[in-house]
């Protein structure tokens, strides 16, 4: 009968469940921050490169 009771216990006890669904949530943030990060690279990639080569074509002018 004890044997019983423990295992009654032991699929009632939710405690780890809380864990687990931070884990997922956590895992679905930075997949989206990853996802987010590599559609964007290009577009800073060319906008750096566009800066890049106007800054180089200025010159530095003293009074």
């Amino acid at each position: 009968m004890k044997l019983f009771k423990l295992a009654k216990n032991f699929t009632n006890d939710e405690s780890g469940a809380v864990t687990v669904d931070w884990v997922v949530l956590t895992a679905a943030i930075v997949g989206l921050g990853i996802a987010v990060l590599a559609s964007v690279s290009g577009g800073t990639t060319t906008l750096a490169d566009s800066i890049s080569g106007e800054l180089s074509t200025m010159g530095i002018y003293s009074h």
